[in-house]
């Protein structure tokens, strides 16, 4: 059992969700995940640190009354300075929904556009510095902007995050992966006509199980809802879902063996 003492800036750090029912996303996703929570004080609107065998997995806020954005989970890239990225962000087309902020003696972060549409944040660590377990059962393990311009995105992040984005050869998708000095730290997949039109780029994340078809069974039983069925890749089994508050996500048994978690 290893735990994360800090991401590559540039890299995926932290996923969060914003839910309208706190108290039934901890029991979904404490029942699909095997979570517990650390629950935070109501001026933080309840934000919980989601837990699997001790280290910190995810985040779970609740979201403000009349929020105006959807329950979505969301990515933060790791970067040392957050007003730098801010700059670079508006200097190559993206555009800042967050000015760089503190949050308490945790760290600072930024929530941005990128120029194609999707959202993503930014979190200069401090005493928080991410999630402490990945690619393993109830981790996060992959993470992929969805948008209608995937070279324009790719682009855009590779500027703003010294990454290198490179094509893959896959039939019958156009989808390119970003890469930070040895690590691959995600995806960008091209939106075709099988998208619905109605849906707007987004950033999405995979969360991996052990056995798929057990956790399907399980997320449906809980309220949940499957998307796209379970489909074969080169990197594992997968199937697109949604948490009863309509927040997305990936389910994903990866090709190679995890560690187990705990």
């Amino acid at each position: 059992m290893s735990t994360i003492e800090r991401h590559a800036p540039g890299t995926v750090s932290w996923v969060d969700l914003m839910t309208p029912d706190h108290e039934g996303a901890m029991k979904f996703y404490g029942s699909l995940f095997g979570w517990t929570f650390e629950v935070g004080p109501p001026e933080t609107h309840y934000y919980s640190m989601c837990r699997v065998g001790g280290r910190t997995a995810a985040g779970l806020g609740k979201m403000p009354e009349g929020a105006s954005f959807p329950s979505v989970w969301s990515v933060y890239f790791d970067g040392d300075n957050a007003d730098r990225l801010a700059e670079r962000i508006r200097a190559n087309g993206g555009k800042i929904m967050m000015e760089p902020m503190a949050v308490k003696e945790f760290g600072r972060m930024v929530v941005a556009v990128d120029p194609t549409g999707a959202v993503f944040g930014i979190w200069e660590p401090k005493i928080h510095t991410g999630a402490q377990i990945i690619e393993e059962p109830g981790a996060m393990i992959w993470h992929e902007v969805i948008t209608r311009d995937h070279k324009k995105a790719a682009d855009f992040y590779s500027r703003v995050f010294d990454i290198e984005a490179r094509q893959l050869e896959a039939p019958g998708i156009e989808y390119m992966t970003l890469h930070k000095d040895q690590k691959t730290v995600g995806g960008v997949l091209q939106m075709d006509e099988r998208w619905p039109a109605e849906l707007p780029p987004h950033w999405r994340v995979y969360f991996a199980v052990a056995d798929l078809d057990a956790s399907l069974a399980q997320l449906v039983e809980l309220g949940g809802k499957v998307h796209v069925p379970p489909f074969e890749t080169p990197y594992g089994r997968q199937s697109f879902v949604a948490d009863p508050w309509g927040a997305a996500f990936t389910l994903m048994t990866p090709s190679k063996p995890m560690r187990p978690a705990g």
